[in-house]
């Protein structure tokens, strides 16, 4: 079920729809900005595709999906803390103990640095109960 996931409208050439604006998940922890990947190194997980920059980036991500998907389903960290599902910008982001949280928006990141480990921590507790539940309904 991809409700629990932050996907762009329609699908791609793999057959599903595209995850994280087409920005290569492995890119954030290598120490650069993030980089947009490219269809021709397309991974597709869970229901959704995940482009890549290159082949090295797509294995990596392959061999323990886990470390590097974003937190909440590539949904606004912030906005999954008070138990909302708005949409997370892949250019405006922070990682905080091995997790990539991504924000709404400048003003809504600014809120979510305020407190990290507490947004976090309500952002958890309430994902538990939104993850499956649609947009529209939240």
């Amino acid at each position: 079920m991809t409700q629990n996931l932050n996907l762009s409208t329609g699908l791609v050439a793999t057959g599903t729809p595209l995850a994280m604006r087409g920005y290569d998940v492995v890119s954030y922890t290598q120490g650069t900005s993030p980089i947009v990947g490219s269809a021709e190194f397309a991974v597709v997980h869970d229901g959704a595709t995940y482009y890549f920059a290159d082949a090295a980036n797509a294995e990596i991500f392959t061999a323990n999906p886990a470390r590097y998907l974003p937190s909440f389903g590539g949904f606004c960290a912030y906005g999954a803390s008070v138990a909302k599902k708005f949409d997370g910008d892949p250019t405006i982001y922070k990682i905080a103990d091995g997790r990539l949280h991504l924000n709404l928006n400048q003003e809504i990141h600014a809120a979510f640095l305020a407190d990290v480990a507490g947004a976090v921590a309500k952002a958890d507790t309430a994902w538990v109960t939104i993850a499956d539940q649609p947009v529209a309904s939240l």
